[in-house]
């Protein structure tokens, strides 16, 4: 019952004492003083040896009004509670516990528990915020079955909702009413959900492959009802998606989706009512980019996979996160890549680990899939948990195919259904069904940091056979033994000189030990070797192959992805050689093999807008510097820069023909539109790179123009990147029409924070004061603080330290407010040491101002000491 940062350590895991059949709750909602009423049917665990331990639940921040043991009230000498739990000393081995607490919901702002939000309750319990609401074993492997009485003002919350199946409802004396829900199924204290407010329903339905009807009901602010058919749609085809490809049906009568504006996360899983992010739910093409589209099917069927990976089968302890997490981050990819294109689905993941959990794998906070400790759990819903979690699931798909993945998976369900499990159990489950030896995968839970595959090859013309080495290898991460070698798919192909595959090359190598040699027979010409095909394992390949090489792949492989891959690595090599240069100030000039390379791909007709866009984007900033011993951020964006001019310059005519050619058509979100749009607005941006009159007239014709909000957000961006008249103009434009859709304006906020104009900071330093700034939204405050701190490299590393200063004091300050949100914008913060000695000792002096605030909460707390020990 400690307030301390206490660390706690997977070793130490022990099953509970006791657990808890059902859970009988009542809410009388007030947003000032609610009352919670519990009642618990506890027994002991017949699988755990009894202890003289007093029984003992958690809480946090609860005030205690009543405590009755089996009916009878308990007197102060028979308990004990704090604002960290409840102790009783003396209990039986079977019975009834009946608490009453009150809270203060409008004052919750680290909205977890049960909070309000734009006048409406809500809650969100994962990992630990179910001890806010009442007290309780608040652990994911204490399953119950839960049964929820919710009373409240008629007319200000005439909508009550909770978990499973609505079974009662009817009116109170004062106004008021009431609604009972029963939940059939057990579940851990993690998935329980309430919302009450003046709401109203986007409804749909679904008819399972069984023949059951079920209720689809999305739940919005009035003003918000006619963006939500796009999510309706996503779930649909998320249901009938699980059903073709798992076999798997959902198993209530009604699945709920409420949108709320104030979440920490981006939607939560809970049975039959998932809470979501408002950013995640609401669309409609004016006020929705193709990538919120996209975004919004994608979380939408994260949460609905859940209901198998997550609810029905869960986690037996949070160092187990990644089981439930990584697993469903790979259903909801496999879902996307189904529902618009594999290869660019398969990019977008790519880029997003590489950002996020390569850096994060390569800084102080370096942690396995399956942490080892932690002393704020919420801290480690991770990169590293949730995308490179989901690049070991994918591991068993690469080595077993798609129908014995399946197996696998439907052997773990079937074998663990209503039961809380670990990571292990997951894996045992794909080996049985693949009658597999997945003893050395283990590793992959165990071990941190991104591994390193090396390949070279060597062709044999008389033998007409080509040898290629593979080699693993692995930082030692302090404190932690050698690593072992890991269990590797390689995917290769080889070519040929006329862009052919070389028959019986297309391969998935099996690198299980330091190094393999692997030997292809019947080449008869010397090829060129694609590695990785698909990125076949979340590691760093590092191939020896020249320029030429590249080149010759970005125009030719025939795998998507690792043409876009060739082509990434070309353009890195030229661009961290442009980064040397500039910081020994030398001449900066473009290689014209690059400029070659790019002609081709733009002028490629068998590739799509979407593609052809990805693969003519440079490696980000952030990609860049992870190559860098030592990173000076101003050459970084100097050389970044510069090559996007010369691009634009050199091949402008081609550029302009481009977005000429697809500047018309409609806003729909449909394949053909997206590509268009994709296409253009990357020419787009090459174009406005020249800043030329002309080429800036363009970006503001279509900011005026545009009517869909993916053009009107690129013509922006485009613009809010120059210091000009018509940067100013569109910034005072897109406020005055967008101020009413909060949405959309933290888009405005957003992409401020992003901008490389040299008066960014200043920028953001007055947006911070902007009335429409309020750091207890997690979404407006991510929008500028954290894009800024963790988006705009140049900005936030500004070399006399000035941005590092205010972002430490904004930290602060919302620490004071949502620990949660504040966490996550220090972690900016991780990297310090990585930079020029000057930047590095001003970001280290400012780690530690945040580390002296007497009143630093355990979520950045333990960032912050993570990152100064690292």
């Amino acid at each position: 019952m400690s307030d301390a940062h206490t660390r706690i350590y997977r070793k130490d895991y022990q099953p509970s004492e006791w657990l808890i059949d059902t859970v009988d709750l009542r809410f009388e909602l007030d947003p000032l003083d609610t009352r919670v009423t519990a009642r618990l049917r506890v027994r002991r665990n017949p699988d755990v040896a009894p202890t003289n331990e007093p029984f003992a639940l958690d809480g946090n921040e609860l005030r205690l009004v009543a405590v009755r043991l089996n009916g009878a009230p308990l007197g102060e000498n028979d308990f004990e509670a704090d604002s960290r739990g409840l102790r009783i000393e003396r209990v039986p081995p079977e019975f009834e516990l009946e608490t009453e607490v009150q809270l203060s919901p409008e004052s919750n702002t680290k909205l977890m528990g049960l909070y309000t939000s734009n006048d409406a309750f809500c809650t969100q319990c994962e990992a630990e915020g179910f001890r806010r609401i009442t007290y309780y074993l608040d652990r994911p492997d204490v399953m119950a079955r839960y049964t929820t009485r919710i009373e409240a003002d008629k007319s200000r919350y005439p909508v009550l909702l909770s978990n499973g199946n609505r079974v009662g409802q009817g009116d109170l004396p004062g106004g008021r009413h009431w609604v009972a829900w029963e939940d059939p199924f057990r579940k851990p204290s993690y998935l329980f959900a309430l919302v009450a407010g003046n709401l109203v329903c986007h409804r749909g339905s679904f008819t399972t492959a069984s023949g059951r009807d079920v209720a689809l009901e999305i739940w919005v602010e009035p003003q918000n009802e006619d963006k939500c058919e796009h999510a309706l749609a996503s779930l649909k085809a998320a249901m009938q998606w699980d059903e073709e490809t798992y076999g798997l049906e959902y198993d209530l009568d009604i699945y709920m989706i409420v949108a709320v504006d104030d979440f920490n996360m981006g939607a939560m899983e809970n049975k039959g009512l998932n809470i979501f992010n408002s950013k995640f739910v609401l669309a409609k093409p004016a006020t929705a980019t193709d990538d919120d589209y996209e975004g919004i099917e994608s979380v939408v069927a994260h949460e609905y996979f859940h209901n198998w990976t997550g609810n029905r089968v869960t986690c037996r302890d949070w160092f187990q996160l990644t089981l439930k997490e990584g697993l469903t981050v790979f259903r909801d990819q496999e879902f996307s890549a189904d529902m618009l294109s594999p290869a660019v689905q398969r990019i977008k993941d790519v880029t997003r680990l590489r950002t996020a959990q390569f850096a994060e794998d390569a800084g102080p906070l370096a942690h396995p899939i399956r942490p080892e400790s932690y002393i704020e759990m919420n801290n480690f819903y991770t990169a590293t948990v949730y995308e490179k979690g989901a690049e070991v699931v994918r591991l068993y798909q690469t080595l077993f195919g798609k129908e014995g993945f399946r197996k696998g998976l439907r052997r773990y369900l079937e074998t663990h259904d209503g039961s809380a499990v670990t990571c292990d159990d997951f894996r045992e489950a794909m080996a049985t069904a693949n009658d597999a030896d997945l003893t050395q995968l283990e590793r992959w839970y165990s071990q941190a940091g991104t591994p390193k595959v090396q390949a070279r090859g060597e062709w044999d013309e008389d033998a007409r056979t080509y040898t290629m080495t593979v080699a693993q290898s692995q930082r030692t991460l302090p404190d932690t033994p050698p690593p072992s070698p890991l269990p590797i798919p390689v995917r290769v192909a080889l070519l040929a000189p006329d862009g052919s595959e070389v028959p019986g090359s297309n391969r998935l190598l099996e690198l299980t030990d330091s190094e393999q040699v692997f030997r292809f027979e019947g080449v008869a010409e010397r090829p060129i070797a694609s590695i990785g095909r698909g990125f076949s394992a979340p590691v760093r390949f590092e191939v020896d192959r020249g320029p030429d090489e590249l080149a010759f792949l970005m125009a030719y492989d025939t795998d998507p992805f690792s043409r876009w891959e060739a082509g990434q690595e070309l353009s890195k090599r030229t661009l961290l050689a442009l980064v040397d240069r500039a910081e020994r100030g030398g001449a900066l000039e473009l290689d014209p093999q690059l400029v070659d390379a790019f002609r081709k791909v733009l002028l490629d007709s068998s590739l799509d807008g979407s593609i052809k866009s990805l693969t003519l984007g440079l490696p980000s900033e952030e990609i860049l510097s992870q190559e860098l011993a030592v990173v000076d951020p101003d050459a970084v964006h100097a050389a970044r820069s510069f090559v996007i001019r010369e691009l634009g310059a050199e091949l402008r005519e081609e550029w302009q023909r481009v977005y000429d050619e697809n500047a018309r058509g409609t806003d729909a979100f449909h394949k053909t539109e997206v590509n268009r749009r994709r296409i253009k607005n990357r020419a787009l941006r090459y174009l406005v790179a020249l800043e030329e009159p002309d080429t800036i007239a363009i970006a503001a014709r279509q900011f005026g123009a545009a009517t869909g909000m993916t053009d009107y957000e690129a013509a922006f961006m485009a613009l809010v990147d120059l210091v000009s008249p018509e940067t100013e103009d569109a910034i005072a434009s897109f406020y005055e029409r967008w101020k009413g859709e909060p949405l959309v304006l933290d888009k405005w906020f957003r992409m401020q924070a992003m901008s490389s104009a040299p008066n960014a900071f200043d920028r953001v330093v007055a947006l911070s004061q902007h009335p429409d700034f309020h750091l207890a939204n997690p979404n407006r405050a991510r929008s500028l603080l954290y894009t800024f701190a963790a988006g705009n490299p140049t900005g936030f590393h500004r070399a006399d330290g000035a941005a590092y200063r205010f972002v430490g004091n904004m930290i602060a300050e919302i620490d004071e407010i949502n620990p949660q949100v504040a966490s996550r914008i220090v972690s900016s913060f991780n990297q310090w040491k990585r930079y020029e000695p000057r930047r590095s000792a001003l970001m280290k002096a400012e780690l530690e101002r945040i580390a002296s605030r007497p009143t630093i909460s355990k979520d950045v707390g333990e960032i912050v000491e993570r990152a100064l020990q690292g």
